[in-house]
């Protein structure tokens, strides 16, 4: 069975990655959603809040899916489900350059995994979880870049209406 771990911060999960989970969900038998916390982010939402958003938003997308926390190295994590692939999205030549660094150093802790990039599809490129609290926290709209109840959970997080 050909596995493949999609691992983030999803803080909040968009529109961009549940894109790049409708795509990469066909290139395997079985697609872990790592959770995790980076600690180079300030998270907006805890690991729980975010795990039960992510669960909440794929019940639509068929395919063998889970949703799972970690919080080690990658290639461990990868290790441990039993994953042959890393499954990643770019948006632009900057995700690219950050993403091609991870992947060569990921090789030299495992290179029987393989890092697959997703271009992110066209109209989807410019989203990032970020923006999507910057914007919400200035009281912008967010809902071209979250599904609808992701944007709820912001508002309410940031106690607007």
């Amino acid at each position: 069975m050909k596995t493949a771990v999609y691992p983030g911060t999803f803080d909040p999960i968009t529109l961009g990655h549940l894109d790049i989970i409708r795509r990469g969900v066909h290139l395997v038998d079985k697609l872990v959603i790592g959770v995790t916390t980076n600690p180079s982010k300030e998270p907006m939402f805890s690991v729980a809040q975010r795990l039960d958003m992510v669960r909440r938003e794929i019940t639509e997308i068929p395919g063998n899916i889970e949703v799972v926390e970690f919080d080690s190295l990658l290639m461990d994590f990868a290790e441990a489900q039993g994953a042959s692939m890393i499954l990643r999205g770019l948006r632009a030549v900057a995700d690219f350059e950050y993403e091609f660094q991870m992947a060569g150093m990921n090789q030299q802790l495992n290179d029987d995994i393989e890092t697959v990039f997703l271009m992110a599809d066209v109209s989807l490129q410019p989203i990032a979880s970020k923006l999507v609290k910057e914007i919400a926290r200035f009281g912008g709209k967010i809902d071209k870049f979250v599904p609808p109840r992701v944007a709820e959970d912001v508002r309410r997080h940031l106690g607007q209406r």
